[in-house]
This record gives C-alpha cells, sequence and structure tokens, in this order.
C-alpha cells in the first residue's frame, strides 16, 4: 500500500474535526503527567486520574508500521482490552476500509503533517468508535495508542468560536473533502445545514446563522457568522 485507500481517506474527512475537538477536550480533563496502564484492567493512570481505556493498537517507528491489538500476539481478539474495539474491524469489511482489516498496515511511504502515518489511523479508529478521545503512550521504539471509553471523561460541547481552527487542521491532516468534514462536525452537534458545491450554511443554536465558503477544487475558504438580534418591545406607558 502506497497511501492511504480512498475509502480510509473519505472516513477520516468526516470524522477529524469531531476527534480533534474531542481531543481537546480531553486534553483538558486528563492530566498529561507520568502515566501508568494496565490492559488487562484496562485502566490508565496520569496525574492522580484514572479513565478505562482499549487497545487500538500500536506504531512501530523502526519499521513504520501500524499494528492493530488483536494482531498483536501479545493480546489478540479476546484480550480484555482488544475486544471493544473489533467493531472497527467489522466497519473496515463492511466499508472496504483496507486499513481497519490488514492486521499489519506498512506506512513508511508517508511523510504528512502529522507525526506519523499511525496518529491518523488512531484518529479514524477512535472517531469510529466515539467515546472520549484517545492516547498515546509512547514506549521505546514506538508508541501505544489507547482509546478513552469512561463516562467520567466529558463529550466535546458545541462552540463555534474554535470551528474555522478545527476544520483548516482536520483539513490539514484529511484534506480531500473539507465539505464532508464540515459536515461531521455539525451533525455530530446536531446543528442544522444545508449545504452546495460552494457554500454551507448552518442554523446555529440559540439563533443566529454561519456560512463556510469553500473554492471551486473544495478547499475551506472562510467562516463568518451572523447572530440573530431579538427585537425587544418598549416597555409600556
Amino acid at each position: 500500500m502506497s497511501g492511504f485507500s480512498p475509502a480510509f481517506e473519505r472516513l477520516g474527512a468526516a470524522l477529524a474535526a469531531v476527534v480533534l475537538q474531542q481531543q481537546e477536550t480531553l486534553a483538558e480533563f486528563l492530566p498529561r503527567e507520568d502515566w501508568s496502564a494496565d490492559l488487562t484492567a484496562r485502566t490508565y493512570s496520569s496525574g492522580g486520574v484514572t479513565v478505562r481505556v482499549s487497545l487500538l493498537g500500536s506504531y512501530a517507528a523502526r519499521e513504520r508500521t501500524w499494528l492493530w491489538g488483536w494482531a498483536n500476539p501479545q493480546f489478540g481478539d479476546a484480550h480484555p482490552a482488544v475486544a471493544p474495539t473489533l467493531v472497527i474491524r467489522t466497519i473496515g469489511e463492511r466499508l472496504g476500509v483496507a486499513e481497519f482489516t490488514t492486521p499489519e498496515v506498512d506506512l513508511s511511504w508517508y511523510e504528512g503533517p502529522a507525526g506519523h502515518g499511525g496518529e491518523l489511523i488512531a484518529m479514524a479508529a477512535g472517531g469510529v468508535l466515539g467515546g472520549a478521545g484517545y492516547i498515546g503512550a509512547g514506549y521505546d521504539g514506538g508508541s501505544a495508542y489507547l482509546h478513552v471509553d469512561d463516562p467520567q471523561a466529558p463529550p466535546a460541547q458545541w462552540d463555534p468560536v474554535p470551528l474555522p481552527r478545527l476544520l483548516a487542521n482536520a483539513a490539514s491532516l484529511f484534506p480531500h473533502e473539507p465539505r464532508l468534514t464540515l459536515a461531521g462536525l455539525l451533525s455530530r452537534h446536531r446543528v442544522p445545514y444545508r449545504q452546495t458545491d460552494l457554500l454551507t450554511e448552518a442554523h446555529l443554536p440559540g439563533g443566529g446563522t454561519a456560512r463556510a465558503r469553500f473554492d471551486g477544487l473544495g478547499r475551506f475558504v472562510d467562516w463568518t457568522s451572523e447572530l440573530e438580534l431579538q427585537t425587544v418591545p418598549a416597555p409600556s406607558p
């Protein structure tokens, strides 16, 4: 494989802004200090906070490969930390996402803006599972990626202010369909919208309209929003 599959790119585009926003929310909740993990117990602890996790997979820096937890001989399908993630493989089979069904994914070709290609697989996998985000837990030779599935970890809330930044950052990682990236974020927060090739118009919670413009190549151009002003009648004399 010399590049991500079109099915993976499309799925990643739909999920990228949602995942990035959730990662920011998780970073505010979970201190990134000295950490420990017990995958049999499905726990990750850092800075006095312990959350329930599952194992997505791991990235080997020297080989530049991604290995799914279910394909790792140290774990396998039945391991308590792996079993909750098997839905990713099932979805991969249904949608034709080769990256989700290939036991070990060669990422030696990747030279994009993410730290490495495994980060993008972790993003897409975490987005499919939902939950509270993912953690990259470094070890000698690579990183294990853990999915946080714990009700005490808060979900991201709707906030239109960082949306242009989230959309731009997401499009840098999954650049092929920025309109789909925006649609994914709006849908996640149940914000109604209508979309054409060059314009997405969203009806904001609490009133007001926002518009995202795209150029003829589908690239994100800008985001503007207008708040609805309510007319308050004058008090009776």
